[in-house]
């Protein structure tokens, strides 16, 4: 049995699936730390192909002398424990043959090594220093300059850089479901929403329900009647969703399978030999020990730009606690 090929599937496929893998049991995960702000799986239609990594079309913005265009100083450092293993894990909303996109869902993943796994999301209207570029929303990094520009937006912003990413698009994520024969989502609220190819709309009522891709698609992403707050809830739904189908479905005896089709769903920087070196920090996880952080309303500040649009202005401080708790790390060097 090849398991560092299934490891290799658990972290390129939202990493949760790999801890739930090595547990044995269906564990619901713990509640949310603080409120969700925003975030959501979208992206483009079905057929679409992944941007390259380090592609950046050419895009136009002016900075101003209001808050939105006012560079922030340089967050300190934040030292990350010994072995600690950070994946940025991204959506893309690219549309069919178009080379634009925004990363609508950034997920911060941390493995650490006491077994304990942290989730941090990053609201996509995050209003941060692109650095040797400007002022824009977070979910711009990538498509700007790749995932090395998203890394030193990272560590400028906040101090430090995610290791590796995982990026994945509409077309992407719906193969990975359907590949699963569809997931069984633990709904946590009733979702009524307007829906392609259903003119009165459509529901969804809380408990386990039976997704598949475009289905799941639509429960994570739906926008209308519900808050971002809602979307990054649902999303994380779908996502411990995965992992759970991986579970059940015994993976271990369907490792060529699946790492075909998953493969193909997503751009990563990530090697089968980096997954390898995983292995001891994946099979010390503990899902009792899996917190869920969200930089939200105690850590923005709502802001509308001279252009009209709404973003969120952090608070550094705040966000700066939020992901010293989250990384495992109390102190940092100033």
């Amino acid at each position: 049995m090849r398991l560092s090929s299934l490891l290799l599937l658990g972290l390129l496929l939202l990493v949760l699936p790999a801890c739930q893998l090595f547990s044995g049991t269906s564990t619901p995960a713990s509640p949310l730390v603080g409120t969700f702000v925003a975030a959501t799986l979208t992206s483009s239609a079905s057929g679409s192909t992944l941007p390259a990594p380090t592609q950046t079309p050419t895009l136009t913005f002016t900075p101003t002398e209001t808050p939105e265009g006012a560079i922030p100083p340089q967050a300190a450092p934040i030292l990350l424990p010994a072995g600690e293993v950070t994946i940025l894990l991204m959506g893309s909303d690219q549309r069919p043959h178009a080379p634009d996109f925004r990363t609508d869902t950034t997920l911060l993943v941390v493995l650490k090594t006491d077994g304990s796994v942290s989730l941090v999301s990053f609201p996509r209207d995050l209003w941060v220093y692109l650095p040797d570029h400007f002022m824009q929303r977070i979910n711009t990094a990538q498509e700007y300059g790749g995932f090395e520009l998203v890394k030193s937006t990272f560590q400028y912003n906040f101090g430090f850089a995610p290791q590796s990413y995982v990026l994945t698009n509409f077309s992407g994520f719906q193969s990975i479901v359907d590949s699963l024969g569809g997931i069984t989502v633990q709904v946590g609220e009733t979702l009524s929403d307007a829906r392609t190819g259903y003119p009165g709309g459509y529901m969804i009522n809380p408990g386990l329900v039976h997704m598949d891709g475009e289905t799941a698609l639509w429960y994570a992403r739906s926008r209308q009647t519900t808050s971002d707050l809602d979307r990054l809830r649902r999303a994380q739904e779908v996502i411990f969703a995965i992992g759970k189908k991986l579970l059940n479905q015994n993976g271990l005896t369907r490792i060529p399978q699946l790492y075909s089709a998953f493969r193909s769903a997503i751009v990563t920087d990530l090697t089968l030999q980096n997954v390898v070196n995983f292995l001891p920090i994946l099979q010390s996880v503990n899902l009792n020990k899996i917190q869920r952080y969200a930089i939200s309303t105690d850590q923005v500040i709502p802001f509308v730009t001279s252009g009209g649009a709404d973003v969120l202005l952090p608070r550094p401080d705040a966000i700066r606690q939020l992901l010293l708790q989250a990384l495992g790390n109390s102190t940092s060097p100033r």
